[in-house]
């Protein structure tokens, strides 16, 4: 059996890729930035060819812009939304008795900073969000049609494959920096907002166990411990025997686009599923750089 995966250049991909193959399954990736196939979700023709060739058991659209920024505006929509329509009806005519991952996010939800479960309302809070929503809503009319389609409300994770721009790995990365003799100072924004820090392996284990049962389509994937950015800041700076204080700036005028963003991750829970990395596991891997 094959499983492919779309987005394949990101971190949770990764060990997804790794999870698949470990229990048996023959992966096939595929990514703009280059996979063991160079494809472009938002291109019908290509996931349609690709569908049809390799005729997979299981396709995992992880595919995405991460930024809730307005002028991602039609990128989010070609590869979350358009992409979405694509992966569906290539499935559809080609391996209809694939199962199929949808990734959603938290920031699709209201948010009051309470726990989020799957079951709480939408919100169009940015052109990302409004994305995720018309692909879950793609994904729940196809469900109609007959596919088996499951998707996973991922909340912030984290794991040495970060890119450099997410707070986590730029904080990360300024530790190694200054341990080694660097003088550069380390400018953040809000440190008081919180959000989850999971590991990046855990959340792909959750996503595989969730295609792999059949009582559940939709869950939110997450610690469900939400930490401040503050924290993360001293927990890193602490493992290499320094006082974050005396190393980092707060930008003044920044706004935070929320205060809180945790999960309820209650119905994944149920399914047997529990993170194994704790929040200072995953700064100790990250600060050290080892996936």
């Amino acid at each position: 059996m094959k499983a492919l995966i779309f987005g394949a250049g990101g971190q949770t991909a990764h060990y997804l890729a790794e999870i698949c193959r470990e229990n048996g399954l023959d992966t096939v990736s595929a990514s703009r930035s280059g996979g063991q196939i160079r494809a472009d979700v938002g291109d019908r023709e290509q996931v349609d060819a690709i569908v049809r060739l390799h005729s997979p058991a299981f396709v995992f659209h992880l595919a995405a812009a991460s930024t809730t920024r307005h002028e991602a505006l039609f990128e989010n929509h070609r590869t979350i939304s358009t992409g979405t329509l694509n992966v569906l009806e290539s499935v559809r005519l080609h391996a209809p008795r694939a199962k199929v991952f949808l990734t959603g996010s938290g920031v699709q939800f209201v948010n009051r900073g309470e726990p989020i479960s799957e079951t709480d309302a939408f919100e169009p809070s940015s052109p990302y969000a409004v994305s995720r929503q018309d692909s879950v809503q793609a994904g729940r009319y196809f469900r109609s049609l007959g596919l088996r389609v499951y998707v996973g409300y991922l909340f912030h994770h984290e794991s040495p494959l970060r890119s450099a721009g997410h707070v986590s790995q730029m904080i990360a990365s300024a530790v190694r920096c200054i341990a080694a003799g660097s003088r550069e100072r380390l400018l953040v924004g809000d440190p008081a907002v919180e959000k989850e820090w999971t590991f990046a392996g855990d959340v792909a284990r959750a996503i595989f166990l969730l295609v792999m049962q059949e009582l559940v389509s939709e869950a939110a994937i997450g610690s469900g411990k939400a930490y401040s950015i503050e924290a993360w800041i001293e927990a890193c700076f602490a493992l290499a025997g320094l006082d974050w204080r005396a190393h980092v700036d707060v930008r003044p005028d920044f706004v935070a686009e929320y205060r809180r963003l945790v999960s309820n991750p209650s119905t994944i829970r149920s399914l047997g599923w529990e993170p194994r990395v704790s929040f200072g596991d995953l700064a100790q891997m990250m600060v050290r750089g080892i996936a």
